[in-house]
């Protein structure tokens, strides 16, 4: 939803690039101004949504509360040495707006440890957009590791919120999307109230 508002450059999308391309947080009364006009848009076209980074604090969960009834949410996390070149790899398509990823990562299982392995194959770039890919500016290592300093500040609290409310679940990324996204709509599935 923002990204679409600075995309359109709307007066509030103008606002917003300034946050985002810096990595800081949104103010919540914008996010929730444009959720807001969003879900009364919305309202009987479908049965549900999904919100991709919102809420992101335990303020904005009881305001969305207020305005709208969740049931479920699922807490994506990924190992932060696999996020961060992750997200440096983005990659956006300037003629079709298509998402790529050019990281490859591999990362082995550590049994001392219990981590999973990892791995993330690139997500190729179809030859039709190759020249119009571009980086997003606030994919730089310094403003990722900010976004996430800042992320894990605000989130401890939202998610005690969320797991007060029996609604919270954990869900470990640990391939790419064709082996995540089979499992995460399994868990969709299994936890449909």
């Amino acid at each position: 939803l923002l990204r679409n508002e600075v995309k359109q450059e709307t007066d509030q999308g103008k606002k917003l690039r300034n946050f985002m391309e810096k990595g800081l947080l949104v103010p919540d009364e914008t996010v929730l101004e444009i959720l807001g006009a969003f879900l009364d848009q919305s309202k009987g076209e479908n049965p549900g949504f999904v919100l991709d980074g919102y809420p992101r604090t335990a303020k904005q969960a009881i305001a969305l509360s207020q305005i709208e009834q969740v049931h479920l949410v699922l807490n994506l996390f990924l190992r932060e040495d696999v996020l961060i070149e992750k997200c440096m790899g983005r990659r956006i398509c300037t003629k079709c707006n298509g998402n790529y990823n050019i990281a490859d990562i591999y990362r082995p299982a550590d049994d001392k440890s219990g981590k999973p392995e990892i791995i993330m194959p690139p997500l190729p770039i179809p030859d039709g957009c190759k020249d119009h890919i571009v980086t997003r500016k606030d994919d730089t290592e310094e403003v990722i590791r900010n976004r996430l300093r800042v992320y894990k500040e605000e989130s401890s609290p939202l998610e005690e919120f969320y797991r007060e409310k029996a609604i919270l679940t954990d869900f470990e990324i640990v391939g790419g999307i064709p082996l995540t996204f089979p499992r995460l709509i399994s868990v969709i599935r299994d936890n449909k109230r």
